[in-house]
């Protein structure tokens, strides 16, 4: 009776569907990515040119563990795609006894400075557009992954391209 009148408690708004199979996580994604960086900076010390290759998984579980550090994360279950030339994140949100689908749509972007920035150019919440909140969080993150602890091993790299496509994403730089 109690599981009954609790389920009828939560409503489910529904939205916009994944845009592929569920992506698994790794645990120590956030360390991979630091090593990942420090490798391709090395290696840039002969070439002058840092080349790194991102994937679905990696981003995914970095995601995961930054909203998992909340107390009220805004996205649950949060799932990275890298497709048709944007990162995709998808995953659900709860408020009170509301859960809906959230996909959110974002293209990288390089200035003529060489600097990585994102645009949103989609974001489904359930049947509404997204809240600016949720935006601005995955937003952050997003520029805290490239800018802050682990893009501030890339200081000094300008961006020179950028590419997304099944499930990974290359971005190539050269040493400033």
């Amino acid at each position: 009776m109690i599981l009954i009148a609790n389920l009828a408690c939560q409503l489910n708004l529904g939205g916009p569907e994944p845009p592929g199979d569920p992506i698994p996580t790794q645990e120590n994604a956030a360390f991979n990515l630091t090593e990942m960086w420090q490798s391709a900076l090395q290696d840039a010390v002969e070439s002058g040119q840092v080349i790194v290759i991102l994937n679905e998984i990696q981003l995914t579980s970095l995601l995961g563990q930054r909203m998992a550090q909340k107390e009220n994360p805004l996205l649950l279950e949060p799932q990275v795609f890298l497709r048709d030339k944007m990162i995709q994140i998808y995953g659900t949100t709860k408020n009170g006894p509301f859960t809906a689908n959230v996909l959110i749509g974002i293209t990288p972007v390089i200035n003529a400075d060489g600097e990585l920035s994102f645009d949103l150019t989609r974001a489904e919440f359930g049947p509404i557009p997204a809240p600016s909140a949720l935006k601005e969080t995955v937003s952050a993150i997003l520029t805290e992954a490239f800018t802050g602890t682990i893009g501030s091993l890339a200081t000094g790299i300008r961006i020179s391209s950028i590419a997304i496509s099944d499930g990974e994403m290359g971005i190539v730089g050269e040493i400033r």
